[in-house]
């Protein structure tokens, strides 16, 4: 059987394939195509399109590194709709495509106004084959969509569809040596097909001529782009470590020219094999040199790979002036801006003091890498990095600024650093920092506080406030006590430009956490928007990645699922750290939710509590409405109270507070409980109570400034809704009772004589209630005692 039986010729007597692609790899994916040999070379979307015999496309599947696919187009045949898509499919010879006894499957893209869903395209197709085969054997060929023999690849556009066999099976980017995410490799992997890319845009392919080529690898991760590199540099085909091939079932295969094929490329890579390239890597994520190191040995492949600090990129390049320095920021989220301003500066020292004639290439997901290098690049290319819009971006290092703008900043110890920033105006942020730094850090000393406000928009341009949490020392010595930042972006006004306001923010991620000895993985950033909102109620989201300090009497397996409950032992939920505040201890999670769990401007309302519940005589009953995590309660009950409830509608709260009070010593022992959590809208519950004989010395009600929730009996204003919670709050009080009544609306004012009407009085205790750090924001919360007049 000749080859023209089974697949039709161009008119030069070529096949006709196309290579498959991500957005954007096109330009790039014609010039390798060009380079093994292949003719009529055409890029088209998603796609390029080429001419040439089939031992051509054996060396495209073989060598390609940025094709995803390679199929050879059999016929274009008409599909206005599933009959005459079934009529074209069953002209085709597939008796000659489909061998006797192999296995078949159809893979469909794109629709048309009549096929408008691929499956049904996919399975119209199949019945098509199989029904001629039928017809020619007597036999139909059984499906296997997994592991076919022959894979068909149907793509309709418009009114025709293209119908080819997929010559290669798996995804090429599936080179075989990549490590499947774990324990042991938790970083996800670059994409090699990516990792090809930014080495051919930044002329890897030229620097491998070479008898020493140098690259270095910014954020290696699980070592895709130094495996792609160390490929190149020893002539090694992508495709060797593969074992299965689309084309093997094939009626068409050419065995021999395949064979031929194969074996020119093991004669190459035997030749290269004694090439030393220069391989530099750096990456600040754990397990990430260990990941590359097992990557390259899973490639089979015997190189030095150099690790070092972003720092000493350019020292360990030195003397290779064709240098390529790839920087890899695609697994940053432009979310994540604290791990993307700890990224850039990574990227920028590594860029800086490189061989004028180096190469700097980069993949990120915004532009912000563009201002951290200080450049624009000289070539851009427009890709797809999961579902994100992303760039591969081409700088000549000899445009590159010789100094890049630095502010200079003392960190604890008296060193002085100098940090790279976006924005010159950070100079002026940085020195202000330090200084309010260091008299916030003075003042906390004195009053014997570790949890406290550093920064609050003190500089208009910066609107950022800076929490600093410090680990309780409860926490073993020898897991140390932990430091953590808390950034909130206060949203800008439309007036001022989102990419000036995003860098100012990414250079306040980077100077803040050298000022206040922070590592920057223990940054946490929040936006808070101008609108309404009751952080309360924020939703929980995942817990975070990392792993707790351990609970406050040291067992750093506390929260793990399935750990068994002991006495006095209080299970700390993955992700959560514990604080110290006022001689207690405190659950707080930075990664959960918009607010961590402690509120640290109503420190001195925490306090204002204890100290009432001391006071007062009696039954010592203390309520906590609207609890969140019953921080308030905790005080009471350290203050005397002989019995709390605890009242939210969130259930996970309410965990939250038994577990504050648990971890202070504050247990029920007996039946009825001293210490009661009741999940319920506030609202409503307030106004049962009523109705009921129990009544409270002392009621503590910090209230969302607004709230909407489908477990709520319609919604709730402070403003509009604040004088009859008050009313019912002060009819649970007992003849000598009072409440503190508490919000953050900024422009709260208690309609007070409706109160005065139900006999109801305020007393106005916000100046003393508001923290030392919180001063420079009087309007931060207001804060009353109610009182029955």
């Amino acid at each position: 059987m000749t080859e023209s039986r089974i697949v039709p010729e161009g008119a030069a007597g070529a096949l006709e394939f196309f290579a498959t692609c991500p957005k954007g790899f096109e330009p790039l994916l014609a010039d390798e195509l060009a380079s093994l040999g292949a003719r009529h070379v055409r890029a088209l979307r998603g796609q390029v399109g080429f001419g040439s015999a089939l031992e051509d496309a054996y060396r495209a599947c073989l060598w390609s590194r940025l094709a995803s696919r390679v199929v050879l187009v059999l016929d274009r045949i008409g599909a206005a709709d599933s009959d005459s898509l079934y009529q074209g499919m069953a002209e085709l010879p597939w008796e000659d495509h489909v061998l006797a006894g192999a296995t078949v499957a159809v893979e469909a893209h794109g629709t048309n106004a009549q096929l408008r869903n691929t499956q049904f395209v996919a399975v119209r197709a199949k019945d098509a084959i199989v029904d001629r085969i039928a017809a020619r054997r007597g036999a139909r060929p059984m499906v296997d969509v997994e592991h076919p023999d022959v894979s068909v690849v149907v793509r309709v556009s418009r009114e025709r569809a293209t119908v080819g066999i997929d010559l290669t099976g798996t995804p090429l980017f599936r080179r075989g040596y990549e490590a499947a995410r774990s324990d042991r490799t938790p970083i996800a992997p670059l994409r090699p097909d990516y990792a090809a890319a930014l080495l051919a845009a930044g002329g890897w392919f030229r620097s491998v001529r070479h008898d020493s080529p140098a690259l270095a690898c910014v954020f290696s991760g699980a070592g895709s782009v130094v495996v792609e590199a160390a490929s190149q540099a020893l002539d090694r085909a992508p495709g060797l470590l593969r074992t299965r091939w689309g084309f093997a079932g094939w009626g068409g295969h050419d065995a021999d020219a395949w064979d031929a094929v194969l074996a020119q490329a093991r004669q190459r890579a035997e030749a290269a094999r004694d090439r030393k390239p220069l391989l530099v890597a750096t990456d600040t994520r754990p397990g990430a040199e260990a990941s590359a190191r097992r990557a390259l040995r899973a490639a089979g492949m015997d190189v030095d790979l150099t690790f070092c600090a972003a720092e000493d990129v350019s020292a360990a390049l030195a003397g290779h002036t064709d240098a390529l320095a790839v920087e890899d920021l695609s697994w940053v989220s432009p979310d994540e801006v604290a791990t993307q301003a700890a990224a850039l500066a990574k990227c920028a020292a590594a860029a800086q003091g490189l061989p004028a004639e180096a190469t700097v290439v980069t993949l990120s997901r915004d532009g912000a890498i563009d201002a951290a290098l200080g450049a624009e690049p000289a070539e851009k290319v427009e890709v797809i990095v999961g579902q994100s819009d992303a760039a591969i971006s081409r700088f000549a290092a000899a445009a590159l600024p010789a100094e890049r703008e630095c502010v200079e900043v003392t960190v604890p110890g008296g060193r002085q650093v100098r940090v790279p920033v976006l924005v010159g105006a950070s100079e002026q942020f940085a020195r202000r920092l330090a200084k309010v730094a260091r008299l916030r850090r003075k003042w906390a000393q004195r009053e014997d506080v570790s949890c406290y406000r550093v920064y609050d928009s003190d500089l208009p341009d910066y609107a950022v406030s800076i929490d600093l949490w410090e680990g309780s020392e409860l926490v073993p010595s020898r897991r140390g006590r932990g430091r953590w930042l808390q950034v909130y972006e206060y949203a800008a006004p439309r007036s001022v430009d989102p990419t000036l306001a995003r860098r100012r923010l990414l250079d306040v991620l980077a100077i803040a956490p050298l000022v206040l000895g922070v590592a920057p993985q223990d940054v946490f950033v929040r936006v808070r928007t101008h609108g309404k909102g009751g952080s309360q109620y924020a939703d929980e989201v995942a817990a975070p990645r990392r792993d707790t300090h351990g609970d406050a009497r040291g067992r750093g397996a506390a929260g793990r699922r399935g750990a068994a409950a002991r006495e006095g032992f209080v299970p700390l939920p993955r992700g959560a750290h514990l604080v110290d505040e006022g001689g207690l201890t405190f659950e707080v999670n930075f990664g959960m939710r918009l607010d961590c769990g402690l509120f640290l401007d109503h420190r001195n309302a925490r306090s204002l509590v204890r100290e009432m519940m001391k006071r007062t005589q009696g039954s010592k009953r203390f309520l906590n409405l609207f609890a969140y995590t019953g921080t308030a309660t905790c005080y009471a009950a350290d203050g005397g109270a002989k019995h709390t409830t605890t009242v939210d509608m969130s259930r996970p709260s309410l965990d939250w507070a038994r577990r504050n009070m648990e971890r202070n010593g504050f247990v029920s022992t007996s039946r009825p409980p001293e210490h009661e959590y009741v999940q319920a809208d506030v609202i409503a519950w307030v106004q049962e109570q009523r109705h009921t004989k129990n009544r409270w010395d002392l009621v503590f009600c910090d209230v969302p400034t607004f709230s909407n929730s489908s477990r709520m009996r319609g919604s709730w204003d402070v403003q509009r809704d604040h004088a009859e919670l008050i009313i019912g709050v002060s009819r649970l009080l007992t003849r000598n009772g009072s409440a503190i009544f508490s919000c953050n609306l900024r422009g709260f004012k208690p309609d007070v004589q409706k109160l005065a009407r139900a006999g109801v009085t305020l007393e106005d205790v916000t100046a003393e209630s508001i923290p030392e750090d919180f001063s420079r924001n009087a309007k931060v919360h207001h804060c009353y005692i109610v009182r029955r007049a």
